[in-house]
């Protein structure tokens, strides 16, 4: 499997680039804009409004489609290198690197303060750095192992959840508030931390999409079949699988809910199993599409996935930014202090946005960081001498 061509069919662009993998990673980075445009306007996360509701929903693809395409690229990046003690070395830098990035800049533009006293803030370059870290260790083994590691981490998860309840009773709360960074198990998050990704099952999603390069490997006709086998494999799971549980379940509070609410509304804190499943089977299945995408669209998409470090860290100061703008423009005030705790933000009722103005914020914005990412990217393929450019 490894002897075949190392960018086969229509996989890639002439810089070597795996076009169906930046041109999906750069969708979900634009959907990403959504959500994180919400956080400053008062609008919940998600409700039974069907247009709130998917408001929410849609961006539920981010996380898992962008972990799981870094395992992917961390794959190739090996490839590249041939060499694996180099791999690992570049995955252990970055991933530290994310991490400071995440308690520093990210910290800093969420809320244009820093106060580690009282808030600190884990989100998902914490997350993506520290299973960067662990995947330094795993990328010594083959990829087929690697894979096979992962998705076990993905299918019985839960199982973590049962670390500090093995502990002697004297141990388990101080244990568990720690183990808390690895896995939700019922404990108190330790002050002032507010851990939004934890590392399991994020670090298996990342594995997964490290031994999925092997596929991408695979001559065009299989490589697609496979992809398609796959993604409407899981996306075929999760919708029986979903139904039967929720089917099972005893009659709740929510019986008013609609059966495709309940079934779409499946945890992310941590990352279910089924919420995997659903997030991750539609971007795999239009691999095959992304591949023979071509026009104007696929070109901007492309243009966002190829750099997602740059574009990650210029979104949210340029939302920040924006939503001060506008409440300057309609109350003639700023409305930061309601941001010192974003994403977690404390907007009045009153000053509430609406999902229009949240969606015209949204698409001004895009339209800015399309530009910034054209620019950068064309200044990157330009210096290819300037490594520091590999991690950004």
């Amino acid at each position: 499997m490894t002897s075949s061509p190392p960018l086969a069919g229509n996989l890639a662009n002439p810089s070597g680039r795996l076009q169906s993998i930046d041109l999906l990673r750069g969708a979900i980075m634009i959907l990403m804009i959504i959500d994180h445009v919400r956080c400053y306007t008062g609008q919940p996360a998600g409700g039974p409004e069907p247009a709130i509701f998917f408001t929410r929903w849609i961006t539920h693809y981010c996380a898992p489609v962008f972990c799981f395409f870094a395992g992917t690229s961390a794959f190739f990046y090996g490839r590249k290198q041939q060499d694996r003690g180099k791999l690992s070395r570049f995955l252990f830098t970055r991933g530290l690197l994310l991490i400071i990035l995440e308690l520093t800049v990210v910290r800093f533009s969420w809320a244009f303060k820093v106060n580690f006293t009282e808030f600190i803030f884990m989100g998902i370059l914490w997350m993506l750095g520290w299973s960067m870290i662990l995947m330094a260790l795993l990328v010594r083994l083959k990829p087929v192992t690697v894979a096979i590691i992962g998705m076990a981490i993905i299918l019985f998860q839960q199982l973590f959840a049962l670390a500090p309840k093995a502990l002697p009773v004297a141990w388990q709360q101080s244990f568990g508030n720690f183990w808390e960074f690895i896995y939700a198990s019922g404990f108190d998050w330790p002050r002032p931390f507010a851990i939004l990704y934890v590392i399991v099952p994020w670090v298996g999603v990342m594995a997964a999409g490290y031994g999925f390069g092997l596929i991408m490997l695979m001559e065009p006709v299989r490589r697609r079949r496979i992809c398609l086998i796959i993604g409407l494999g899981a996306i075929a799971a999760f919708i029986i699988g979903g139904s039967t549980l929720i089917a099972l379940n005893k009659p709740d509070d929510n019986n008013e809910v609609p059966f495709l609410f309940k079934l779409l509304n499946q945890r992310k804190y941590p990352a279910s199993t089924w919420y995997l499943l659903m997030t991750l089977g539609p971007p795999i299945a239009l691999i095959p599409f992304a591949e023979k995408a071509r026009g104007w669209l696929a070109g901007i998409l492309t243009t966002i996935g190829r750099v997602p470090l740059f574009y990650y860290l210029l979104h949210i100061p340029l939302i920040h930014l924006s939503a001060l703008l506008v409440n300057f423009m309609q109350y003639d005030l700023s409305g930061q202090d309601w941001y010192w705790y974003a994403p977690f933000a404390e907007v009045p009722p009153q000053y509430k946005w609406s999902l229009g103005l949240l969606y015209l914020v949204f698409f001004i914005d895009v339209v800015i960081l399309y530009y910034a990412s054209r620019w950068y990217g064309a200044y990157k393929q330009a210096h290819p001498d300037k490594r520091w450019l590999t991690y950004l």
